[in-house]
């Protein structure tokens, strides 16, 4: 039987002490968290649409959360996005909600109510997460259609194939375990072996470094495979990641 898939969260804030805890509180409930410190790395991350819910400060360095909120709304990027801010003025929140916000925490918040309001969040946009399209630098992993562009030319996978992709991209700039993927692909670990996950893995491979898109999914040794660029490995911070 298939496991579970963990809602994916990105937390945006300059602090790294309220990174750090948001990671741990988040990931004890079941989610899987990604941490970005500044603006632009938010906006390069959030943009990849690997996300089912972005927690994002308003004050940031180098682009604040509304010009990240508003870059991504203008993108076609509907990840559901939770304000967060010091600023607790009806003005504050008001601008946000009008920049396609979901909702708007102010600090300090109860975590009890962080994790109430991602969650509704998360149950509102569970029927649109199947459709939307998922962005690594040019490739393109659509999901409505379940095609691959790279550049714009399409790329032609297997069914298999295009399963494997899809749940490397879905979590791109994390590892996804050779278990994980035998439990999202073949929806059992008993129905194949770790063997069919290198081979299809390598059959992907071939067919992306065929149409430019060499580089993208990659092998990390003793942990498993990992979807990325190199722009996305910069984007997100390292200081705040759990150890492996």
């Amino acid at each position: 039987m298939m496991a579970p898939v963990k809602p994916r969260v990105l937390v945006v804030d300059d602090e790294l002490g309220v990174r750090r805890a948001l990671q741990r509180g988040l990931t004890a409930e079941g989610m899987d968290v990604v941490v970005a410190a500044d603006g632009p790395s938010a906006l390069r991350v959030a943009l990849t649409g690997a996300f089912d819910v972005i927690l994002l400060d308003i004050m940031l360095p180098g682009l604040s959360g509304y010009r990240v909120l508003e870059r991504l709304r203008a993108e076609g990027v509907r990840t559901p996005v939770l304000l967060v801010s010091a600023k607790d003025g009806e003005v504050d929140q008001a601008d946000g909600l009008d920049l396609g916000a979901d909702g708007y925490l102010v600090k300090p918040f109860s975590f009890v109510v962080l994790v109430a309001q991602v969650r509704a969040v998360l149950r509102r946009g569970s029927d649109e997460g199947n459709g939307r399209t998922l962005r690594l630098g040019r490739l393109e992993v659509d999901r409505g259609t379940r095609q691959v562009r790279f550049d714009g030319a399409q790329v032609s996978l297997s069914p298999r194939e295009f399963a494997v992709l899809d749940t490397l991209a879905g979590r791109a700039g994390s590892v996804v375990t050779k278990d994980e993927l035998l439990r999202a692909v073949w929806g059992d670990e008993q129905a194949a072996t770790r063997n069919a996950v290198e081979v299809y893995v390598g059959y992907l491979r071939r067919k992306l470094d065929a149409a430019g898109a060499d580089g993208i999914v990659r092998t990390v040794r003793g942990h498993g495979y990992l979807a990325s660029t190199s722009e996305l490995d910069a984007a997100i911070d390292p200081a705040a990641a759990p150890p492996r």
